[in-house]
């Protein structure tokens, strides 16, 4: 099962993360964490680090949907924020999210499914503003 929907931009790295929480918010997403793994790990690894491409995770939430899913299953913040990774890949950005109908395939609760499938079409929003931010520049 794939647990990932991926977008790749022509974007350099910091513009793509700009773009990125821009999509994210014009679908309702705030970013409650950011994550700058290649600086953490460099940090915490020091040199054996060095070769990280730029990475990282915003923790993106959207509460109306996160309280939903709370009022079906308490345990579901056990998945939440949902997880936006930013990274280089080769010459490119790569924008990956979590796929949120794997909370439903995880919990196996068909009382999310609802809330997972709006999840899916405002991060699929997201992700093809994205792209199509690409064409008309």
């Amino acid at each position: 099962m794939r647990y990932d929907r991926t977008v790749r931009l022509d974007a350099d790295f910091a513009t793509a993360v700009a773009r990125t929480r821009d999509a994210l918010a014009a679908q309702g997403f705030g970013i409650l964490t950011e994550i700058d793994v290649t600086a953490t790990l460099k940090a915490k690894l020091g040199r054996s680090a060095e070769d990280m491409e730029d990475y990282v995770i915003l923790g993106a939430c959207n509460p109306p949907l996160a309280h939903r899913a709370l009022e079906t299953d308490r345990s579901i913040g056990l998945l939440l924020p949902c997880n936006v990774v930013v990274r280089r890949d080769g010459d490119r950005t790569a924008v990956q999210a979590l796929d949120p109908g794997t909370m439903v395939a995880l919990t196996e609760l068909d009382a999310l499914r609802p809330v997972a499938e709006e999840a899916t079409r405002r991060l699929d929003a997201a992700l093809a503003a994205l792209v199509a931010g690409e064409t008309e520049g």
